[in-house]
């Protein structure tokens, strides 16, 4: 081989072999393709198979999905029609008596003003797990609300709601401790709802402290407060035992559920400070804008929320 050959070779070699290495150096992954058209076409149908199973997957979760949010709606509108239709026959039911001069209209009053909350309460465990739950709750005392209104400002007429729920008989009043009461429902549902002790606290002082207090000072009341003439120290005493014992009670009644986990020993004492508290604000003097049922549950929310913490 002469000189010039040579050269022209060694030229020539490097010529076709830079630019494979360069293909070696930047475009690696070129080199591991597969060279057959068989290895090709089997490959892509793999991919394409994944990609279909993760399309169906992916379906069959957004449609259970979809399925689960549509049934728990379909729950709770059940839920809630039911819970109405039990609070609005428990007002007609003590309509009915009073009108009938089968109840004294103190004691009506009364009455519905501790079961209609409890009641409600304790309904709550029926409506579904679902983020939507609280407001179809809170439809109920809503729609109690818009009635209250509406016969506060004499837009229609139910005397047997008046004579049931009133102490004087007059629509208006309608327009106060018993729309301040369910407005306090609407606030715990909405804010606490049934996973906090909060809440529930609130609503058992304020329904069933409140409420047998009421019933216990106008009947064994004689001997009264020092500071307070209207109130008595029998009632107080009952508010105090009545409320400790409801509010555990409606505490161990959600704990079953599941809803929170309490140590009873702690939780014991802190209730019983919840309840000296509430009993001493309801022992307080109040005006016929800051009653009874504004300040006991928001006492009571107060205190609770600082011994709990939620």
């Amino acid at each position: 081989m002469t000189l010039a050959s040579a050269v022209g070779a060694t030229i020539s070699f490097k010529h076709f072999s830079l630019p494979l290495l360069r293909l070696r150096q930047h475009k690696p992954h070129l080199l591991s393709l597969p060279t057959s058209t068989a290895a090709l076409l089997t490959r892509r149908r793999a991919w394409t198979a994944g990609d279909r199973d993760g399309v169906v997957k992916s379906l069959r979760f957004r449609s259970s999905a979809a399925a689960l949010t549509g049934g728990a709606l379909v729950h709770d509108a059940g839920a809630t029609a039911v819970v109405m239709a039990g609070a609005y026959g428990l007002v007609l039911t003590f309509d009915v008596l009073t009108q009938r001069n089968l109840m004294e209209q103190s004691l009506s009053r009364k009455l519905v003003h501790i079961l209609s909350g409890l009641l409600f309460m304790a309904c709550w465990p029926i409506f579904s797990t679902s983020t939507e739950a609280r407001y179809f709750a809170c439809l109920v005392p809503l729609a109690n609300c818009l009635r209250l209104v509406t016969h506060g400002l004499s837009l229609a007429t139910d005397e047997g709601l008046i004579k049931s729920v009133t102490r004087e008989g007059k629509p208006e009043e309608l327009l106060r401790g018993p729309l301040y009461y369910v407005l306090v429902l609407i606030v715990c549902v909405l804010v606490f709802w049934r996973d906090s002790p909060t809440g529930v606290i609130s609503l058992a002082m304020m329904c069933g402290g409140d409420g047998i207090a009421d019933i216990i000072g106008r009947r064994f009341g004689a001997i009264k407060i020092p500071y307070n003439e209207k109130k008595s120290w029998a009632g107080s005493i009952s508010m105090f035992i009545f409320g400790f014992l409801i509010s555990m009670g409606m505490l161990y009644y959600f704990s079953a559920f599941g809803y929170f986990q309490l140590d009873w020993l702690w939780t014991t004492e802190r209730v019983a400070l919840v309840s000296f508290v509430a009993t001493f604000v309801e022992s307080l003097s109040t005006t016929e804008t800051v009653d009874d049922n504004i300040s006991v549950p928001l006492a009571s929310m107060v205190t609770a929320f600082l011994c709990f913490g939620y």
